[in-house]
């Protein structure tokens, strides 16, 4: 893209959207998001992303407090228990092939199937983060792209008789090895299996399997048949966006609508991105 173009700021009536899915997926192009954003053009891009639930940038050219302010323009910026270890506290939160890697190997050895691990962001709080902006680092030439799933369309693709029997049920996402680990503590909730979207009123599927999920008010194999029903409609294709990633590629996600899964195929290479993640409003009534 030429510089004249990245620079241009278009209208929100003009903003070039491109869908990649029927219902989630699309590119947006001519904007520069190392740029304050126009306030027409800011809610343009935030209503896009809870209508295509992901959003995509190509040819960014974004450095870390770009990124942080490119985020903080669609609300408070949520820092992650895991950035203690850092020299300064930031919301910018590595994500790392070789932190991923120590992760999944304590994971499968004892609750995770490799292939599963279809997740949302902070799903472990009472209030999780509502959006979240990951941008490319360093990538290999080949691979590592990312999905992510429509959680609506999931919920629509179950049988009458499955949502019925997850009608009023919650799930638990345990988080808290890790969150011992880095020197915190946060008691386990529980969130509905099938949610409502607070914006869209759309019913969604919100099972994290990174964390341990476990539904509430059944025995542990009804537990297990219901969220391998739920693992099952992530995964089909006709559900998901996939997106290839490429330097300067920027992600932006509606963590409420979406879940996704990094496709680990590029073998030892330390892939890593940068994600923020920008908190949501708490809204009591819904708690």
């Amino acid at each position: 893209m030429s510089a004249a173009a990245q620079t241009a700021i278009p209208t929100a009536d003009h903003l070039d959207i491109r869908p990649l899915q029927p219902t989630i997926g699309a590119e947006i192009h001519g904007v520069d998001l190392s740029q304050p954003l126009p306030a027409e053009i800011r809610d343009a891009i935030r209503a896009a992303v809870v209508q295509h639930k992901v959003i995509f940038f190509r040819d960014q050219r974004l450095d870390d407090a770009g990124q942080e302010a490119f985020a903080a323009q669609f609300g408070p910026l949520y820092t992650h228990p895991a950035n203690r270890d850092v020299a300064s506290v930031t919301p910018l939160h590595a994500i790392s092939a070789e932190l991923q890697t120590k992760i999944e190997a304590k994971r499968l050895h004892h609750d995770l199937r490799r292939g599963d691990e279809y997740h949302s962001d902070t799903s472990w709080r009472l209030v999780p983060t509502w959006g979240a902006v990951l941008r490319a680092i360093d990538l290999p030439d080949v691979g590592g792209d990312t999905v992510w799933v429509d959680a609506h369309l999931a919920y629509e693709g179950l049988s009458d008789e499955v949502k019925r029997r997850l009608e009023g049920l919650h799930v638990t996402h345990d988080y808290r090895d890790a969150l011992l680990a880095n020197g915190h503590d946060y008691p386990i909730v529980a969130h509905p299996v099938a949610r409502t979207h607070r914006e869209t009123g759309e019913k969604i599927l919100w099972v994290n399997f990174s964390q341990k999920p476990q539904i509430l008010g059944v025995d542990l194999a009804e537990s297990r048949a219901l969220l391998d029903e739920v693992l099952h409609q992530y995964k089909r294709p006709e559900f998901q966006v996939r997106f290839s990633w490429k330097p300067g590629s920027v992600a932006f996600w509606d963590n409420r609508g979406a879940v996704h899964y990094a496709v680990r195929n590029y073998g030892d290479y330390p892939r890593l991105l940068r994600r923020v993640l920008i908190s949501d409003e708490p809204l009591y009534a819904d708690l």
